[in-house]
Order: structure tokens, then C-alpha cells, then sequence
């Protein structure tokens, strides 16, 4: 039965647990779906759920969830009015948007000119700091023209600085270079690194905080010029190379006018770039409570279910709406945050082996319950889970009156909760949540290397 009379059909262009999520969220509107999946994933759960179901290529990443005309031409033999991106694979690819737009498609997500404006995060900067968006030095920060460039702006800010990829994302691409001997040699591999991740060579610099928290901040925008912010995520539960592993909301080290100001941070940074639907605006937190833009996504976060907890506000469906052209049912006095939740990310990795991730077959699968629990996953019990994708197995979200409760619901589920057959990061997180640098809310960026010994 429809409640919503936004649209007939929604592909769904990705994989595992978002593909479930979205396809979910869909049916309780009354929209039909459309899965699309690789030779690897005919069995996956996002396919059963799925109203209708296309295969788009054989199992390599590349060869499907990135095949872009493949995907197309899905959703125009199936009639889907409108196509749903997820996180990750072709979700902040313009060309994507572009492609809808063409075939006259809907994008659930922001339009393809916001989407390449923030594809290149050096420009992007450029336009935060004229929008009074705080920014790391150098400040004037632009793609590097050669290694002297490099060495000029090293010598004038002063080390330890980070290399980056112009059109760079989601922790990718980053180098952290010390002198002037470990900056040469690494300017040609981070340009190697961002030319095979992002197809693009240029790099440019940005001044290393040692130590900062990560926050970020979940956006709404409709296309009538409304928009409105639902607090902060810390993310600061991270490996070296960026992967975020348990978030929470909110954030202990976020004073209410500190909250405040970073909130409309947020806002002034979604409007610069015309900004519209779901998005999120990432800062750095240092220990003297500066903040400084990190980066802007343009899509649904793998850890939005944190902020669906404390706020009672569904993001998929707000992204639906907004796509369909909707205003934004809320304004900002109306967004009230309750409890506190957190999210562990439930991986097939092994945190002592540099998080070397696994592949194989569930044999068995218990998921945890209860009150303020919630479990997003595609698995089911002989769900074989394949090596060419995403290691993420499921996120486990719990949600309590405050963080004490929250992080001894998440104690309690993640006892109960069991993947057999393949190594997991469970153990990981009873770690980090029985940590007492965590229990105090003393985290960083470099948590886990520096309070547990990993990398």
C-alpha cells in the first residue's frame, strides 16, 4: 500500500547492508525496488528482498557495483524513476547524476554540479574559507604544481604535513610526511596512490593536527533553499588509514555552544556549495577546542543510524522525499536530541594483523536483541561472504538514556552476538568499549594506536 506518492520504483545501486537498509525504507513507503548485483552476490540478501533484480556484471568491483552503463541501463529496462546510490562505489561519482538526470532519472542525492564541485577537496577549501568555514593552513591551499612547491609551503607552515588527493575521500589518499627528505619521497607515490584511487594525480597539502577528534555533522537540504543540521557523530575510533570503526552520538567533548557553532559551520558550508538532500560535513577537533573542515560527503554515512537513534528521524526516507522534490518537514527548533547511541562497525578483518580482511562462509549467525538494540546486515546463516568487496559484515547500533547505559547495552549485545566461520572484529570492540580511555571519553584519532597498541 503506497503512504508516500513520491515514486513508482527505485533502483538501488549498491550492495550488502545499505542496499537491505534502502530496499527496507522503501517498502515501508510502498515503493517498489529494483536490486542490481554482481555474479558474486546472486544470493545476497539485498537481492531476496528486492522487488525485482538485475545483474550487472561478473564479481570484480570494477566489472559491476562501479560499472556505470550497466547500471543505467538497469533501471531503464526495469522503469525505475529514480535511483538510490548508497555509500560508497559510484555514490559521489557526478557522472552518476549526470547520466540520471539524462535519462530522466531521479538521483537520490545532491546534483551532479555540487557533486564535482566537491570532488576536487583543494578548491573546496578554497570555498569554505570564503564562506567563513574554518580551514587547516595553509589556507590558500591549491594543487601542487611540482616538488618545490611542496617544499616552499613545508618550510613556511612547518611539519609534520599531510599529502592529499585533490579529488580524494572517505580517508583515502592521505600520506603524513615529516621533512623535506620524507616529502620527496613521498609525493610521487601519494600521486600514484590518488591517480589509481580516483583517477586523478594532483595532491596538495594541508598542516597535520597531532591527535584531533573527528566530528562531523549530518545536513538536510531541500531545493527550495531550506536546511537544517542533526547534531554531531564523533568518529575519532579510527585505524591509520583513516577506516572509521565505532561512532557515537553525541559527542562528550562538544560544549553546548561549542555544538552550536560547529553546527552552523555545518550549515554555512552546505550552503556555500548550493548543497541539496542528505549530507555530511566532517571537521578536526583539537585539544584546544579549534575546529577546522575536514571534507563534505555527498551521500547517505555507513554510521547514520547513530543519528537516527537520538533523533527519531529516518535519512533514508528524508532522502527520498527531498529527491522527489519535497520540502523539509522539519526546522531546526524541531530537531531534539535524546540519549545517547553508538555504533560498532562489525567487519570481516583481524585488528591484530593490520586489519587483513577475510572472506568465507557464515555457518552459523546469532544477532543480538533487546531494548535500544539494532542490527543492519546483509548476512544470513550460510551467506557466504565473498573477496571482492567491503569487508563490512554488519553495524551493531544501541542507543541508551546516556553513554553509560549506551556503552554497556553495546557490552551486553555484542556478547550475544556471533558470525562463525570467520574472524571478526566483535572482540575489537568489547576492547574498545571496556577501555577506560574510551569510558572517559578521551579519544582521538590515533586511539587505537596509541591507547591499544594497533594500527
Amino acid at each position: 500500500m503506497r503512504i508516500d506518492s513520491v515514486f513508482n520504483k527505485i533502483l538501488v545501486a549498491n550492495r550488502g547492508e545499505i542496499a537491505v537498509r534502502i530496499i527496507r525504507a522503501c517498502r515501508e513507503m510502498g515503493i517498489r525496488t529494483v536490486a542490481v548485483y554482481s555474479q558474486a552476490d546472486a544470493d545476497a540478501l539485498h537481492v531476496r528482498l528486492a522487488d525485482e533484480a538485475v545483474c550487472i556484471g561478473p564479481p570484480p568491483n570494477r566489472d559491476s557495483y562501479l560499472n556505470l552503463p550497466n547500471i543505467i541501463q538497469a533501471a531503464l529496462i526495469t522503469g525505475a524513476d529514480a535511483l538510490h546510490p548508497g555509500y560508497g562505489n559510484l555514490s559521489e561519482t557526478a557522472s552518476l547524476a549526470e547520466n540520471c538526470e539524462a535519462c530522466n532519472i531521479a538521483f537520490i542525492g545532491p546534483g551532479a554540479s555540487t557533486m564535482e564541485a566537491l570532488q576536487d577537496k583543494a578548491q573546496v577549501k578554497q570555498v569554505m574559507r570564503s564562506a567563513g568555514v574554518p580551514v587547516l593552513p595553509p589556507e590558500d591551499a591549491a594543487a601542487l604544481l611540482g616538488d618545490q612547491d611542496a617544499l616552499k609551503l613545508a618550510s613556511r607552515y612547518g611539519y609534520p604535513m599531510m599529502i592529499k588527493a585533490a579529488a580524494g575521500g572517505g580517508g583515502r589518499g592521505i600520506r603524513i610526511v615529516h621533512d623535506d627528505d620524507d616529502m620527496l619521497r613521498s609525493l610521487p607515490i601519494a600521486r600514484s596512490e590518488a591517480e589509481a584511487a580516483f583517477g586523478r594525480p594532483e595532491v596538495y597539502l594541508e598542516r597535520f593536527l597531532e591527535g584531533p577528534r573527528h566530528i562531523e555533522f549530518q545536513v538536510l537540504a531541500d531545493n527550495r533553499g531550506s536546511l537544517l543540521h542533526l547534531g554531531e557523530r564523533e568518529c575519532s575510533i579510527q585505524t591509520s588509514r583513516h577506516q572509521k570503526l565505532l561512532e557515537e552520538s553525541p559527542s562528550v567533548a562538544l560544549s553546548p555552544s561549542l555544538r552550536h557553532r560547529m553546527g552552523e559551520a555545518a550549515l554555512r558550508a552546505a550552503k556555500a556549495v548550493g548543497y541539496t538532500n542528505a549530507g555530511t560535513v566532517e571537521f578536526l577537533l583539537d585539544t584546544d577546542g579549534k575546529f577546522y573542515f575536514l571534507e563534505m560527503n555527498a551521500r547517505i554515512q555507513v554510521e547514520h543510524p547513530v543519528t537516527e537513534c537520538v533523533t527519531g528521524v529516518d535519512l533514508v526516507k528524508e532522502q527520498i522525499q527531498l529527491a522527489a522534490g519535497e520540502r523539509l518537514r522539519y526546522g531546526q527548533k524541531d530537531i531534539q536530541f535524546r540519549g545517547h547511541a553508538i555504533e560498532c562497525r562489525i567487519t570481516a578483518e583481524d585488528p591484530h594483523n593490520d586489519f587483513a580482511p577475510a572472506a568465507g562462509a557464515v555457518n552459523g549467525l546469532t544477532l543480538p536483541g533487546g531494548p535500544g538494540v539494532r542490527v543492519d546486515t546483509h548476512l544470513y546463516p550460510g551467506y557466504h561472504v565473498p573477496s571482492y568487496y567491503d569487508p563490512l559484515l554488519a553495524k551493531l547500533i544501541v542507543w541508551g538514556r546516556d553513554r553509560r547505559e549506551a556503552i554497556a547495552r553495546a557490552l551486553r549485545a555484542l556478547d550475544e552476538f556471533h558470525i562463525d566461520g570467520l574472524k571478526t572484529t566483535i572482540p575489537f570492540h568489547r576492547e574498545v568499549l571496556t577501555n577506560a580511555f574510551f569510558r572517559r571519553g578521551e579519544t582521538s584519532t590515533d586511539f587505537i594506536r596509541r591507547r591499544m597498541g594497533l594500527q
